[in-house]
């Protein structure tokens, strides 16, 4: 690498790290003063409360705003740059712009890495001691479906729970139904299912079930006091666990769809949605990175905040295209491949205009 090459990966990643680790330091004043009251109320050890949590925060918070905080960090120093008129003197030295791009390139690809490996791998193993102290000290993250659980555990096979305990793993009122070509084969219900740790299996009292004999056409009834079965059925399915999503890593994610999938079941939306956040958004600050260099690499009369000024627009503009594609993935119609890459399509295209017409 050349001097020149040196200078700004220095000046990108510098800005970035300490633009971010401000940010930080703020957002967890800020966040120690709104659940200090939590804290005391729950008695949350000090302890806890720094390494648990606060420090476990940190990962999270930087993944979260990266792409962000990268295309601010690149709109303030390149334009910087322009307004000392730096940019000028290395195009006139016989540079071209597309040279002047590569370490901009590699910085970008580094965090975008960065933001890979934080997404995927330490971001899940942070958030689940996070998410322990959370829903210890702070908010409850466990809910209990309240009445009349519905779950499709196999293609044309369905459970039913009038009421599911999550603390005890047992349900009251369950029912099972297997239908074949539309047409009810075989009904399984009980007074009460259990869930049995040790053995993974559930346990029925008081059950009866109706099966159809193919032969006569007849339904078969059967009842017993208790029943050990093995269903492809967890407790974790009977009840919901917010932002469970955010413990698994990337593997662990894949097998979770996957298993959703073979189920029939369609809550797998939420969980592909965010595999394909988690491998879009480090794309995102690749692209970020060269429209930011391309807004800002020009010398204005308004100086630095007219490059703010758009760069924030856009970047926000970007947030909330992000936002906007995941809602129609999980509530609509939208694949959510697709929902996940639309904002990086469009605006890599916007990218691709704005270099084009940048200075050279």
């Amino acid at each position: 690498m050349k001097i020149l090459d040196i200078y700004i990966i220095k000046k990108f990643l510098g800005t970035f790290f300490y633009a971010i680790t401000l940010l930080i330091v703020i957002v967890i004043i800020f966040d120690i003063s709104e659940n200090l009251d939590k804290f005391i109320k729950n008695q949350a050890p000090l302890h806890a409360i720094i390494f648990d949590y606060y420090l476990n925060f940190i990962p999270y918070f930087i993944n979260l705003f990266i792409y962000l905080f990268t295309f601010i960090s690149v709109i303030f120093f390149t334009s910087k740059m322009a307004y000392n008129t730096e940019i000028i003197a290395i195009l006139s030295s016989g540079i071209s712009f597309w040279r002047f791009l590569r370490p901009y390139l590699i910085s970008s690809v580094l965090l975008a890495v960065f933001s890979f490996y934080l997404g995927n791998f330490l971001i899940p193993r942070t958030n689940h001691v996070r998410l322990i102290f959370k829903d210890t000290y702070m908010k409850k993250l466990t809910k209990d479906n309240t009445r009349n659980i519905h779950v499709q555990i196999e293609p044309g096979v369905f459970v039913y729970v009038q009421h599911f305990y999550s603390k005890s793993k047992s349900g009251r009122k369950f029912s099972l139904e297997k239908f074949k070509n539309k047409k009810l084969v075989y009904k399984l219900m009980g007074d009460k299912i259990m869930w049995d740790k040790e053995n993974k299996k559930w346990k029925i009292k008081n059950w009866f079930s109706r099966k159809l004999d193919t032969a006569t056409n007849r339904m078969v009834l059967t009842k017993g006091k208790e029943m050990d079965t093995v269903l492809k059925l967890k407790p974790e399915d009977l009840y919901e666990v917010k932002e469970n999503y955010e413990e698994m890593n990337f593997w662990e994610l894949n097998e979770y769809i996957k298993k959703e999938k073979e189920k029939g079941s369609l809550s797998y939306k939420k969980y592909e949605i965010e595999k394909y956040k988690r491998i879009a958004g480090p794309v995102a600050i690749i692209i970020l990175t060269f429209i930011g260099v391309a807004l800002s690499a020009r010398k204005v009369r308004g100086g630095i905040g007219m490059h703010l000024g758009a760069g924030l627009g856009l970047a926000f503009s970007y947030i909330l295209f992000m936002q906007m594609s995941t809602v129609f993935s999980t509530q609509g119609n939208l694949p959510p491949s697709i929902g996940a890459w639309i904002p990086n399509i469009i605006y890599a295209g916007i990218g691709i205009y704005l270099l084009r017409k940048a200075p050279k």
